[in-house]
């Protein structure tokens, strides 16, 4: 199985940037279609973004033209650029894989979650 860690959240003022990774290990990275997904207090688990292994991309039409997935498989890792972002975006924010199918809310395995925070 996969092993997924992220980091690069924190708190951001609307309008601002982030940069948030996912380093993956114990098994190929590039094996495993990877996506970003994200929780708010009191909210379901909602999709942002994937990508395939060639590298297709999808998005969540609330973040598309301002969040963009990328994944370095020499680097184990996933990233997700952030900007323009808005106080709705505040949220925990996990990455997930699934060597089967592009990631959904079932995806077999999880990141602990990063926190993302933007203040108004």
């Amino acid at each position: 199985q996969v092993q997924l860690v992220e980091s690069g959240g924190g708190l951001v003022q609307a309008g601002g940037s982030l940069k948030l990774s996912c380093a993956a290990s114990g098994r190929t990275f590039s094996n495993y279609a990877m996506g970003w997904f994200r929780q708010a207090p009191g909210k379901e688990r909602d999709f942002v973004a994937a990508i395939t292994w060639s590298g297709a991309t999808y998005y969540a039409d609330s973040v598309k033209g301002r969040f963009t997935i990328s994944r370095d498989n020499a680097k184990n890792t996933l990233y997700l650029q952030m900007n323009s972002l808005k106080p709705e975006d505040t949220a925990v924010y996990y990455c997930a894989a699934d060597r089967k199918v592009v990631p959904t809310t079932q995806a077999p395995y999880w990141g602990q979650g990063t926190q993302v925070t933007v203040s108004s």
